[in-house]
């Protein structure tokens, strides 16, 4: 028994083989497999794929190991739609069926929501997902570089790095854009601007981004710069306003800073203008080159077609939109309701919710600027439905307070973090406040483990 053991530990050592099978996926997109009662952790595996893995990182109870062999496949594993897809770590799943893809994210919703917030007994409805699967992002940002013979480079970032895999296009992205991908990144380089080292703090350009109207095909380029002053950046941003036909404007955003934070708060338009237009829900948005927008329209569309559908408003209602945004949601939901706010911290994204507020003739809203800790208790009417899409952290336990206080009749939670919405979901209904009644899972990012639900809670009157 002893030498077994200390056979054992010998082989739970950094840079050594093992085998392994793996028995599920975490909720951060890794195989898990289990090796004499530990756990290890193996990205661009899948749930029964036999394997032989390098380990690479130990803990004594578990670790993270590099698939170094697949020994046999999962009937769930198919081959990636990407030439780089086990490189780059813009994506973590191509190698998995979309089918699966769903099964997983359901599951993952179900036991997060078992573990975390204690639900049992609560339905938790099949993933809800796009056609698009591929294809679909409105908006790419990626960090720019020198590969080693001095040719400037675009892509995502390697996996746990940031060494850049270099891409000429991206089948996760919408297609119109590969085109200047690659041609955008020889303009650059044939006019000679310099790009910045994260590493030295010199040069001038670290990000070249894109976003795109879906429904209507117009295209913003925004360079992300250290500096204002780049040579011949009126010449470039002309000749790339003549060349492609849907591009409306070219952008330049100020980031001095030394931080992974992309864009900085300042933004000059070089050429065209600063916005594009889109359609969502029927109604006329407009997206600057750092507004936050869902990045997969169609399937942001269907998540507030089934939210209205459930939600079945009567036309008599007073709505609430905490971290509303450019009011994407606060505006079609305005449009069922008899009267609405929308509470927003960023000053930005509140005039540009008013302003799509007034293209689109809605007159019932009303877009307030401020936390929505210290906006919520002032309100003068109590709300008959509250709408919740915070950030991946989740409300402060001040705003479930308050809501606990104010008890809407309803309240619906939108999150792409499934273990902070446990936590407050539990927050609110562990008094028997509110009642748990639906979560629904919607697949808003294919391809990654990222997963957007939709939770709605009813207030406890009996």
């Amino acid at each position: 028994m002893l030498e077994e053991n200390q056979s054992t530990s010998n082989k739970w050592q950094q840079g050594n083989l093992i085998e392994l099978e793996i028995s599920d996926l975490s909720n951060s997109g890794d195989g898990v497999g289990r090796w004499q009662s530990r756990v290890v952790f193996v990205s661009n595996t899948v749930t029964g794929d036999r394997v032989l893995v390098r380990l690479i990182r130990v803990k004594p109870k578990y670790a993270y190991g590099k698939l170094e062999t697949l020994l046999s496949a999962s009937p769930h594993r198919i081959r990636p739609r990407c030439i780089v897809a086990d490189k780059c770590g813009g994506c973590q799943w191509q190698h998995i069926s979309d089918e699966y893809q769903a099964i997983v994210k359901h599951n993952i919703v179900v036991e997060t929501l078992k573990r975390i917030g204690n639900f049992h007994q609560i339905e938790i409805k099949s993933t809800l997902t796009n056609k698009n699967t591929l294809d679909y992002r409105n908006k790419a940002t990626y960090p720019l570089g020198y590969s080693p013979t001095g040719q400037i480079q675009a892509g995502y970032y390697r996996l746990n790095t940031h060494q850049i895999v270099n891409l000429n296009q991206c089948p996760v992205q919408d297609h119109r854009l590969n085109p200047l991908l690659a041609s955008v990144k020889q303009d650059l380089q044939k006019f000679g601007l310099s790009i910045y080292n994260e590493k030295t703090h010199q040069g001038q350009l670290r990000h070249l981004s894109f976003r795109i109207g879906r429904h209507t095909g117009e295209i913003l380029l925004t360079l992300v710069s250290t500096d204002w002053n780049l040579p011949k950046i009126q010449e470039l941003a002309q000749l790339w306003m003549d060349r492609y036909s849907e591009l409306v404007g070219v952008n330049l955003n100020y980031n001095p800073h030394s931080t992974n934070v992309i864009f900085g708060s300042q933004t000059q338009t070089i050429a065209g203008r600063n916005y594009l237009k889109e359609n969502f829900a029927g109604l006329e948005l407009r997206l600057l080159p750092d507004t936050f927008f869902q990045v997969n329209t169609e399937a942001a569309e269907l998540l507030l077609k089934v939210m209205m559908e459930q939600l079945n408003l009567k036309g008599d209602e007073f709505l609430v939109d905490a971290y509303c945004g450019i009011g994407t949601f606060t505006l079609p939901l305005a449009q069922q309701v008899k009267e609405a706010v929308g509470i927003e911290i960023q000053e930005a994204s509140v005039i540009q919710a008013r302003l799509n507020a007034q293209i689109n003739q809605i007159h019932n809203v009303t877009f307030m600027a401020g936390s929505v800790e210290n906006t919520l208790p002032q309100l003068q009417h109590k709300p008959d439905l509250v709408l919740l899409d915070p950030p991946r952290k989740g409300c402060a336990t001040s705003v479930i307070d308050t809501l606990l206080k104010i008890q809407p009749l309803k309240i619906v939670y939108i999150s792409c973090q499934i273990s902070t919405l446990a936590r407050d979901l539990k927050l609110l209904c562990n008094k028997n406040n509110y009642r748990l009644q639906l979560v629904q899972p919607v697949d808003l990012f294919p391809q990654t483990a990222h997963i957007e639900i939709i939770a709605y809670l009813e207030l406890i009157t009996n």
